[in-house]
């Protein structure tokens, strides 16, 4: 199976556009350690003909319109994406479904609570009835999804509770505490065995998450925060990164060391914030990664697994 990064960039990409950080002013200025990215997404073929996009982000156009593989043809209206798998119910995972619409037909599958979200607090199912004929399914940790005729199968898993803040002052954690607002992805091509793991929002290093990652030959790491307080550092927020359903690279409930000892091929940073040290490739906490052989997604990296 093939697998594209169309996205490496977390919330409001980078540079993000309100945003003079050190590193988003570097990338302004064209510093040669730097680059451009849009927001988080990936896409997944098993033959390079018909595609599935995970998560849907509101720079989807350009990134369809920068992988010919996605681009239409044969006929005037069509196209490869057969549909779009979500993790979470965030605005920058899910607004790109408006942009889907234009007479299309795609299958868009999530867990049943970011569901609800998109019917009722964010009403994107209603918006695009009338411009689009959009399938709803259920991604439920635990069961499979079947892609391209069974030749590839994608398992959702449970990676956290944290609901968008659209949606969280509706959310009674006291009745539903473990609701899977955010999932990640195994993904297994049934003729190779290859097998990939898309976790880009991860609230805790817990012990399912570690039974996931064994036997995987490329994992996609939630690669968000250096450090819990990294925006307060730069006097953006108070939020730490657990208040935002992460958990950072590097500290006592951080990824690295973790994520080190996973057995995979190829391991890698993706979802990375425009105020994260890792985007500068000169940095010392860039070279630190790759000792460890771990890698930072960047927009455009290509993988066959």
């Amino acid at each position: 199976m093939f697998l594209k990064v169309l996205g490496s960039a977390a919330g409001g990409g980078f540079p993000q556009w309100n945003c003079d950080c050190p590193n988003c002013r570097r990338v302004r200025s064209n510093d040669r350690s730097f680059y451009n990215r849009m927001h988080n997404s990936l896409a997944l073929s098993d033959n390079g003909e018909k595609w599935y996009l995970f998560n849907a982000t509101p720079d989807v156009r350009s990134q369809i319109e920068s992988h010919a593989e996605l681009q239409p043809g044969l006929r005037i209206r069509n196209t490869p994406v057969l549909g779009v798998l979500l993790t979470d119910a965030e605005l920058d995972h899910t607004i790109g479904l408006l942009q889907l619409r234009e007479s299309a037909e795609l299958e868009v599958y999530a867990a049943p609570p970011v569901l609800n979200a998109l019917q009722e607090q964010f009403p994107v199912r209603k918006m695009l009835e009338p411009y689009a004929k959009f399938r709803w399914l259920a991604a439920r940790p635990d069961e499979s999804l079947p892609l391209f005729g069974g030749r590839v199968i994608v398992y959702p898993f449970y990676l956290g509770s944290k609901p968008p803040r659209y949606a969280s002052i509706h959310e009674n954690k006291s009745t539903v505490p473990s609701s899977p607002w955010v999932i990640g992805y195994r993904i297994v091509d049934q003729s190779t065995g290859g097998t990939a793991i898309y976790a880009p929002g991860v609230e805790q290093w817990t012990e399912e998450l570690e039974q996931q990652l064994e036997h995987a030959d490329c994992v996609f790491m939630d690669g968000t925060f250096w450090h819990s307080d990294e925006l307060n550092r730069l006097n953006i927020s108070e939020l730490v990164a657990a208040d935002m359903g992460h958990i950072p690279i590097t500290g006592p409930s951080g990824s690295l060391e973790r994520f080190a000892k996973v057995s995979a091929d190829r391991k890698i940073y993706i979802h990375i914030n425009n105020t994260n040290p890792i985007l500068d490739e000169d940095s010392q906490e860039n070279l630190r990664l790759r000792q460890l052989g771990i890698e930072v997604s960047y927009d455009g990296l290509e993988l066959e697994v």
